[in-house]
């Protein structure tokens, strides 16, 4: 499963993704979650989007931390090696980060 936000509706049109076996699950525009009825399945439906939401918001926190923590925001281009080795030592300082309560204190 694929889950995106809704700046990838359509995905599964493009030419990329055409033959993609993987079941998309995008998020619904904030405009139209709003107006969702109140009826049973304006509710079911309101219900599918927060479980999408839910998901996508353990994705996205160690995006949160490597950006706010780390100061991460731009990445300048010194070659797809050296990006690509920057980028996994944050996700594994964000790991630790995320953990540190977890973690006895070694004082």
């Amino acid at each position: 499963m694929i889950y995106g936000d809704s700046g990838h509706i359509g995905i599964e049109k493009r030419e990329a993704f055409k033959d993609c076996e993987a079941e998309m699950r995008i998020a619904m525009k904030p405009g139209q979650r709003r107006v969702l009825p109140d009826t049973p399945e304006g509710r079911l439906l309101d219900l599918m989007e927060a479980a999408k939401a839910h998901v996508r918001a353990k994705v996205e926190h160690p995006f949160r931390i490597i950006k706010c923590q780390f100061g991460f925001r731009k990445v300048f281009y010194r070659g797809i090696r050296k990006n690509n080795l920057k980028l996994t030592m944050l996700f594994a300082l964000a790991n630790l980060w995320m953990v540190r309560e977890r973690c006895p204190s070694t004082a």
